[in-house]
């Protein structure tokens, strides 16, 4: 005997998603879909097929779409309906509401106006990468997209690869070669990173070794699908002062190419830029 679904408080229900297989998607998150008043939707298809799929019918109940361009208007109407005693699910395309989706604005503006807001957790593109990536997770960052511009996406790349926690990015699969070459000459192109498309799904794939090693077997190939890339954390930021020490010191015993080397491993500094730095050592 299933049991009994207990009236929704007025307020707003984040639900999260499945990134992939229907059936990722927990118990309670569909008792609130099943009992909510109002569905707010990322995206209204989507959404629709998923309820359909485990046996929710959308009824007489408002089905409305809310995303990037939805604005103030759309988060007022939604403020408006809860007012009114109504609870509301709003449900991301997949994933986890308000992790690079639009609903944050909302939750921040029904959260002040005194009302309830909570969240049913369920899948999340951002930890099942971590989890399959061999890499350290007691200390992450999610970085959200790159800048699609490679100017900005460099200085963008440039603040982050020396924090001191593993990096989450999302990248689309045009663009994940670009990103890749970026990170080999941003960062060490030795240090560990994985690759991961199509979580959950049929096709679902994990590629991990170095920048330069994924860069490479990337090259040639034509991806598909959602893709996350997670990095290996970085170091603190060295100063060229302590870089050029340590130059001095390798190129004692080491051709230019092994000091450098030497030199950009020890303290996680991009090789190009190292080597650029021991070539000026030795004019």
């Amino acid at each position: 005997m299933k049991p009994e679904i207990k009236p929704l408080e007025p307020g707003l229900y984040l639900v999260a998603t499945p990134i992939g297989n229907a059936r990722d998607i927990t118990l309670r998150a569909l008792d609130i879909l099943a009992s909510c008043d109002v569905i707010a939707a990322e995206d209204t298809r989507t959404a629709r097929k998923l309820m359909e799929l485990h046996g929710i019918t959308v009824g007489k109940r408002l089905l409305i779409p809310y995303h990037d361009h939805s604005g103030p208007n759309g988060r007022a109407g939604l403020l408006k309906l809860i007012g009114e005693g109504r609870a509301v699910a709003y449900v991301s395309e997949a994933g986890t509401p308000l992790v690079a989706d639009p609903g944050y604005a909302l939750a921040r503006e029904v959260g002040g106006a005194g009302h309830l807001v909570t969240a049913a957790p369920g899948a999340s593109a951002v930890l099942t990468a971590l989890s399959l990536s061999a890499l350290p997770s007691d200390r992450f960052l999610f970085a959200g997209f790159a800048p699609t511009a490679r100017a900005a996406r460099r200085s963008w790349l440039q603040e982050l690869v020396n924090i001191p926690a593993t990096l989450v990015l999302y990248e689309s699969p045009k663009r994940i070669n670009q990103l890749l070459a970026d990170l080999c000459e941003t960062a060490d192109d030795g240090r560990q990173a994985a690759v991961a498309r199509e979580l959950t799904k049929k096709f679902e794939e994990v590629m991990r070794g170095s920048l330069a090693e994924l860069r490479d077997q990337l090259a040639e190939r034509s991806l598909k699908g959602e893709i996350v890339l997670v990095l290996d954390r970085g170091t603190a930021a060295v100063s060229d002062e302590t870089m050029e020490e340590a130059l001095v010191q390798a190129l004692k015993s080491m051709s230019i190419k092994d000091a450098a080397a030497t030199v950009a491993a020890a303290h996680g500094l991009p090789r190009r830029k190292v080597y650029q730095a021991a070539l000026e050592l030795t004019k």
